[in-house]
């Protein structure tokens, strides 16, 4: 009896430890983002508008005992849109900007087998590739420090907080970006990215 309980209390401390050991996941992702880049102070003059983004990239997921960290790095298109109806003029300004993203996420997951539910939260860096913003020649002229709204940083920091499901190799994240610095250059204004964004990524380890 004695031997029979010392032997159940070994397989449990040996499933134990091993339940508690790191794993190691490294995927691909790929999704889209509604973007919107949100102006202080600008409320009497320009409207904010959301626009359609992209990512793709690639994921690690590094774990153990529920808690895992997880580093990625994807290329995005995100920016926003602004109309502008004031002084008989009614024009939109349209900003692209194209960013690689570094996200550091810490989460927790719980399931069974190959599905996993799983929430995170963590701080992203936007390392700034390109810019492109449409406006035209008659806002300009009739708002002189407008060009300065598109003097964007080469980089931008926000945080990432979300969901996911993993089904087998199949991983699925819901997330919500929060701008914390101004990625405008000049101190005429305040813009600070926000975007909603889905992805889809897929276990190659």
């Amino acid at each position: 009896m004695k031997k029979l309980l010392l032997l159940s209390l070994l397989f449990a401390f040996t499933g134990s430890a091993f339940a508690q050991l790191p794993s190691f996941d490294l995927g691909l992702k790929a999704g889209m983002n509604v973007a919107k880049l949100k102006l202080k102070d600008k409320a009497d003059t320009f409207s904010e508008e959301n626009r359609l983004g992209y990512q793709f990239g690639v994921w690690a997921r590094l774990g153990g005992a529920g808690l895992y960290v997880q580093p990625e790095l994807y290329v995005a298109g995100k920016g926003g849109k602004y109309n502008i109806d004031n002084e008989g003029i009614n024009e939109d300004v349209k900003v692209s900007l194209t960013t690689l993203d570094l996200p550091i996420l810490l989460g927790t997951k719980v399931g069974l087998g190959p599905v996993n539910a799983r929430v995170m939260a963590g701080p992203v860096v936007s390392f700034k590739l390109s810019d492109d913003v449409k406006l035209k020649d008659k806002i300009s002229n009739a708002y002189t420090d407008i060009r300065d709204i598109k003097n964007y940083k080469s980089n931008a920091v926000g945080i990432q907080l979300g969901a996911g499901v993993d089904i087998s190799k199949l991983a699925i994240d819901l997330r919500y970006e929060v701008g914390v610095s101004n990625i405008n250059k000049t101190d005429k204004y305040d813009q600070k990215q926000n975007l909603w964004h889905i992805s889809l990524g897929y276990k190659l380890l």
